[in-house]
């Protein structure tokens, strides 16, 4: 075949170039630019058509010999069908620029439809999660938890935090820190959930809203038959700007 574009696209006639870009984790621009440039790209470009395609990589270049030498017709196909296999089972997953994504470099925390400020309690055991959020590994293993199963994301709801948290905003609550220091944590009062900003006092709780309009209020620790429980601190919001 006379040029690389048309190699190339002999190895997947029935794929639009950008399904071929994707597949070979690129951008359609930048596979567009190398057809309509005519040359021939990087090394990683060529590595990555050889193995997704299994072609030889001297006819890749060249356009000389043959596309499969060492593989009969039949050979070729069963080749082709163990490879679409294991690229199903390994999708490359692109980012909005179209450049590769690491999957192993994030941890994905379930998002539930849970507000923290009203409710009833905080029923995290029986709730399937609406979808996951996506967190850097190292930050959250550095400077969140090593726990990452005792994460989740839930949703402030009312005025009581406006100005530190609003009404919409996403919270992150790590369940695995439950002996509350100075900051921000999820509580259960009752069968009320609510985020509060907590100071520690000796033997005791000092709970305050942001809003004025709001009471602080105190939690005896010593007192068993209080209807109180530590969800969890919070470590991250997500706001959308309006």
């Amino acid at each position: 075949m006379d040029t690389f574009k048309d190699r190339v696209l002999s190895l997947w006639p029935d794929l639009s170039v950008t399904k071929i870009a994707d597949k070979i984790g690129m951008t359609y621009m930048g596979l567009s630019k190398i057809f309509k440039n005519g040359h021939i790209p990087k090394a990683e470009t060529l590595l990555s058509i050889h193995e997704h395609s299994g072609c030889d990589l001297k006819w890749l270049m060249t356009g000389e010999g043959e596309p499969f030498p060492n593989q009969n017709k039949a050979g070729t196909a069963a080749s082709t069908s163990s490879l679409k296999t294991k690229e199903s089972d390994n999708p490359i997953v692109l980012d909005t620029l179209g450049n590769p994504v690491n999957l192993e470099e994030f941890v994905f925390i379930p998002r539930y439809d849970i507000n923290a400020s009203a409710g009833n309690g905080f029923p995290i055991d029986t709730e399937n999660p609406l979808f996951c959020m996506a967190f850097r590994r190292y930050w959250i293993e550095n400077y969140v938890t090593t726990q990452i199963e005792k994460l989740s994301v839930i949703t402030v709801k009312g005025d009581s935090m406006e100005g530190v948290l609003n009404h919409g905003d996403n919270i992150l609550v790590n369940h695995a820190d439950t002996n509350p220091r100075d900051g921000l944590y999820v509580l259960r009062v009752n069968n009320d959930l609510i985020v509060k900003r907590v100071q520690a006092l000796p033997g005791r709780l000092l709970v305050k809203s942001a809003n004025p309009e709001y009471e602080p209020f105190e939690i005896n620790l010593n007192h068993d038959q209080q209807d109180v429980a530590i969800i969890g601190r919070v470590e991250w919001f997500g706001r959308t700007i309006n």
